[in-house]
C-alpha cells in the first residue's frame, strides 16, 4: 500500500527529542511487526500472519491520511497512539506487547539517550567501547576466558548492547535509520565499536618463517608437516578473536609443502641410519656427511645418483639407500595423511571468541605441482573423503580447489589427478568448492611464476585481488574486506514497480543511486572508526604482521596506512525478486530482464570502481552472502507492502543474482545467466548447482559441470547435492526410507542426519 506513502509524503515527524524529521512509513510497519513477533514468541506459536500486520499497517496510514491530510507536522506520540487504538480494537494480546515494549522503549530510551549528561550505563558502555585497556578496568578483568554456552549468551547480551551503542553513539542517525527501516543491512554492527574487519588471506609461509606469538608465549617455527598442520589450526584460530569475520588460507599447498620436504629428509636420515646399522655397513660411510647432504635436498622427488659417492663404495649400500628412500616417502606420506586428517578435527572442534564458536575457516589449494604440495593436496582430499571421527561430512575448513588451465584442468596437466579426486571428494562430501583461476577478472595481475597472484576465496564467497591504493601489491595474502553492507534491491523494485503502477526505471536508478551513495557513506564512517584503532588493539591480526604491511608499524600505530589495502563493499540481494516487482519476471525467465539485471548489477559497479577512483580507497561490489539478511528484509516488506506474488511470497529474498531455486531450469542455463555476474562482483561471488540423487555414482558428470562453470567465466562455484549419513551404523550416502547400510527405516530410533544444502558459507558468524 504505496498509494498513502505519496499522500502523506507533506508531512514532517516530530520526535521526542523535538527533532525533524520526513514521513517514513516504514517504520510504521516494523513498528507494527515487532508487535506481532513479540507476542508469537511468548506464547511459543505463530498465532498471526503477515496479513493481520498488513492489515493494521494500512488502517493506522488511512486514519492518519484522514486527520492529518490538512497538517504539516505529526508528533511520533500521535502515530503511536493510533497504532495502540488499532490494535486494541482486535488484537488486544499484540496491543498489550505494543504498549509494553513503548513503556519500555521511554525507559531505555533515558539509558542510551539521555540529556546532556550521559547515563552512568551509557558511560560504562563508552568505556568498554572506546578506551584502551589500559584506560579502563572492565576490559582487563578476565586474563584468560574458557566459554561455554553460558558465555555464548554472555557474548548475545554484549552484542545487543554494542549495537544500540553503534547506533546511538557511532553513526550518523540517517545510517541507523536506513538499516532499521530494511533499505539496507549494516553487517556486524555489532562489532562496529571495536573496530574489527570482517576476514583476511593469512600468509602462513610469513608466519611460520620465525615463528610467532598467540600472546601466551611464543611458537618456534615449525619443523615437519605435523607441526605446520597443527599451527595453521593455530592461526586460523588466534585470527578469528581479532576479525568479526572469517579466516582464510590462500594457498595451503604452498604453505604446507615445505613442511613435507622437512619430514621427509627426517625419515630419509633416520631409514638410511637404521639400515646402514642393521646390515653392518655404518663404517663404511660418515652418517654425519650424509644428513648434510640431505639437508640440501630441495624436493622429495630424489635422483639417488646425487649420493653416488656413497652408493659407489658397495652395492648393499645402494640397496640401502634405494630401500631408505622408499620408506621415506611411505612414511612422509602417511605422516602427510595424518596431519591433514588432523587438522580437519582441530577446526571442526576447536573454540574462538572466548569459546562461543568454532573458528569460520577456509582453505584455497590445487596448483602447487611440486611433488610436497602434491602429497598435501591429495592427502588432505583423502582425509576429507574419510570424514570425522563418526565419518561425519566436515564443515571446515571450507575448501576451495583452484582450477587452472596448464596446471590441472586438462588430462596432459601436472595436477590432472588431483582435480579428478577433488571432484570424487566434493561428489560425495560436498566439498571441496571451485574457484577458476582462467576466468578474465581472476586473471588481472596473475603471474604464474608467484602463487601469491593467484586468486583466493573466503569460503562465504569474498574476494580480495585488485588494489587502487597500491597497484604493486595486486596479491592476495594478507588482505582482506574491511566491511560490507547491503542494499534491499526488491524494496526499489516494488516502490518502482508495483507501487507506481508502472515500470519506473528512472526513478529505480535514481534511488539505487542515491542508496548506494548512502551506503558508501556509511562505509566509509566505519573506516574511520577502524582507522582510530591501535596495533595494540589487534595483538595478532596486526601485531604479528597477518594483515598486509602491519609489521612496518610500532604497537601505539593507528592503521589506516595498512587498511587502506583491505576492501570497503557495497552488496545487494534478491535481483530476482526486484526484477518480478519491476517487469513481471526475472532474470531466468526471459532475455529481457537478463539485460535489466545486468544494467542494474554494472550500474552498482560502476559507482563503486567511481568511489574507488575518488577516495583511492578498494570500494568494491559483493554478491551478498547472507541468507538469513534475506529473511530479515523480506519480513519486513511483507509487513509494509503485503504478499506480492514472486516477490514476498517467500520466507526469503533469494540469493544475490542468483536464478531462484524454485524456479526449474536446466544446469547449462542457469550457470550461463548468472556467469556474467561474476565478472561485475569483484568483491566476492558463488554461483551454486543443485543436484538430487547420488552424486557420488557419477563423477563424470559432477566434473562436467564443473567444466560449465570454467567455460561460462565464473570466479567461484559450488555443487549442492543431498549428503546424508546414519549414526548407527555409520552409512554416508543417498538414504531413503531405509538405510542401505543397515536397512533399518529411518523412523526406527535414531534420525537419519540429512545435508541437502552446501550454502554453509555465511562468513564468520
Amino acid at each position: 500500500m504505496i498509494a498513502e506513502e505519496e499522500k502523506l509524503s507533506h508531512l514532517t515527524v516530530i520526535k521526542r527529542s523535538g527533532k525533524k524529521v520526513e514521513w517514513n512509513s516504514a517504520k510504521i510497519a516494523i513498528a507494527i511487526k515487532k508487535a506481532f513477533d513479540a507476542l508469537e514468541k511468548a506464547e511459543g506459536e505463530d498465532l498471526y500472519t503477515e496479513k493481520d500486520v498488513n492489515k493494521v499497517y494500512n488502517e493506522v496510514v488511512k486514519q492518519i491520511e484522514k486527520e492529518y491530510k490538512d497538517q504539516e507536522k505529526i508528533k511520533i506520540e500521535a502515530i503511536q497512539d493510533i497504532i495502540e487504538d488499532k490494535l486494541k480494537k482486535k488484537y488486544n494480546e499484540v496491543y498489550k506487547t505494543f504498549s509494553e515494549y513503548r513503556e519500555r522503549r521511554n525507559a531505555s530510551r533515558q539509558a542510551f539517550i539521555g540529556e546532556k549528561k550521559q547515563h552512568k550505563f551509557v558511560k560504562a558502555i563508552e568505556n568498554l567501547g572506546l578506551k584502551s585497556a589500559a584506560e579502563e578496568n572492565e576490559k582487563r578483568e578476565n586474563a584468560n576466558v574458557d566459554g561455554d554456552t553460558a558465555m555464548g549468551t554472555m557474548l548475545q547480551y554484549g552484542s545487543t548492547v554494542s549495537k544500540e551503542f553503534a547506533k546511538a553513539y557511532l553513526m550518523k542517525p540517517k545510517f541507523a535509520e536506513a538499516h532499521e527501516n530494511g533499505d539496507i543491512h549494516i553487517h556486524d554492527m555489532d562489532f562496529l565499536p571495536m573496530g574489527t574487519t570482517t576476514c583476511c588471506q593469512i600468509n602462513l609461509k610469513k608466519l611460520f618463517k620465525d615463528g610467532f606469538s598467540t600472546g601466551h608465549g611464543h611458537l618456534r617455527a615449525p619443523k615437519g608437516i605435523i607441526s605446520y598442520a597443527a599451527l595453521a589450526a593455530i592461526v586460523i584460530q588466534s585470527n578469528q578473536n581479532d576479525q568479526h569475520g572469517g579466516q582464510a588460507i590462500p594457498a595451503f599447498d604452498y604453505y604446507m609443502a615445505p613442511g613435507v620436504l622437512m619430514t621427509f629428509k627426517k625419515e630419509f636420515k633416520q631409514a638410511i641410519s637404521d639400515y646402514l646399522d642393521l646390515t653392518g655397513f655404518d663404517h663404511f660411510v660418515n652418517m654425519d656427511k650424509i644428513a648434510k647432504d640431505i639437508d640440501k635436498l630441495t624436493s622429495i622427488d630424489v635422483d639417488l645418483t646425487e649420493f653416488d659417492s656413497y652408493i659407489k663404495q658397495s652395492k648393499q649400500v645402494e640397496r640401502v639407500f634405494k630401500k631408505a628412500y622408499e620408506i621415506a616417502v611411505a612414511k612422509t606420506d602417511r605422516t602427510t595423511y595424518q596431519a591433514m586428517e588432523a587438522f580437519i578435527h582441530n577446526l571442526n572442534t576447536m573454540h574462538s571468541r572466548a569459546g562461543a564458536q568454532v573458528p569460520f575457516s577456509s582453505i584455497n589449494f590445487g596448483t602447487d605441482t611440486s611433488p610436497e604440495g602434491r602429497m598435501v593436496i591429495k592427502n588432505y582430499l583423502l582425509a576429507t573423503d574419510a570424514g570425522l571421527g563418526n565419518h561425519e561430512t566436515p564443515i571446515f575448513p571450507i575448501s576451495i580447489f583452484k582450477v587452472k588451465e596448464g596446471v590441472n584442468y586438462n588430462k596432459e596437466d601436472p595436477n590432472y589427478d588431483l582435480f579428478k579426486l577433488a571432484c570424487e571428494v566434493s561428489a560425495k562430501r560436498l566439498f571441496p568448492n571451485f574457484s577458476f583461476i582462467d576466468s578474465p577478472f581472476n586473471l588481472e595481475g596473475y603471474d604464474p611464476n608467484n602463487y601469491e597472484t593467484e586468486v583466493g576465496y573466503m569460503g562465504c564467497r569474498t574476494r580480495v585481488l585488485g588494489n587502487t591504493v597500491d597497484p604493486s601489491k595486486k596479491v592476495t595474502p594478507g588482505r582482506g574486506n574491511l566491511s560490507f553492507t547491503s542494499i534491499n534491491l526488491p524494496r526499489l523494485g516494488i516502490k518502482h514497480g508495483i507501487v507506481s503502477g508502472k515500470t519506473d526505471l528512472d526513478g529505480f536508478f535514481k534511488e539505487l543511486g542515491e542508496l548506494e551513495d548512502l551506503v558508501k557513506d556509511q562505509l566509509l564512517e566505519r573506516f574511520e572508526i577502524q582507522c582510530s584503532k591501535h596495533v595494540y588493539n589487534f595483538p595478532f591480526l596486526l601485531g604479528q604482521g597477518v594483515w598486509i604491511d602491519s609489521d612496518k608499524l610500532k604497537p601505539n600505530d593507528r592503521l589506516r596506512k595498512v587498511y587502506k589495502h583491505g576492501t570497503l563493499t557495497v552488496g545487494f540481494i534478491g535481483l530476482a525478486e526486484c526484477l518480478k516487482a519491476l517487469i513481471g519476471k526475472h532474470q531466468g525467465e526471459s532475455k529481457e530482464a537478463q539485460e535489466l539485471g545486468l544494467k542494474i548489477i554494472k550500474f552498482m559497479r560502476d559507482k563503486t570502481d567511481k568511489y574507488a577512483e575518488e577516495y583511492n580507497l578498494n570500494f568494491s561490489l559483493i554478491a551478498t552472502p547472507a541468507e538469513g539478511l534475506s529473511g530479515r528484509f523480506t519480513n519486513i516488506d511483507k509487513a509494509i507492502y503485503g504478499k506480492i506474488k514472486g516477490v514476498t511470497d517467500r520466507d526469503y529474498y533469494t540469493n544475490s543474482f542468483h536464478v531462484p531455486v524454485y524456479y526449474n531450469i536446466s544446469i547449462a542455463d542457469k550457470l550461463k545467466i548468472e556467469g556474467p555476474y561474476h565478472a561485475l562482483t569483484n568483491g566476492g561471488h558463488i554461483s551454486y548447482i543443485e543436484l538430487d540423487g547420488d552424486t557420488a555414482s557419477n563423477v563424470e558428470a559432477f566434473e562436467k559441470i564443473v567444466r560449465l562453470m570454467h567455460d561460462n567465466k565464473m570466479g567461484y562455484a559450488a555443487i549442492n547435492h543431498p549428503v546424508d549419513r546414519d549414526p548407527v551404523c555409520g552409512f554416508n550416502g543417498v538414504i531413503g526410507d531405509y538405510c542401505p547400510g543397515c536397512g533399518r527405516r529411518d523412523c526406527e530410533g535414531v534420525p537419519i542426519e540429512r545435508v541437502k544444502n552446501a550454502d554453509l558459507t555465511c562468513c564468520g558468524r
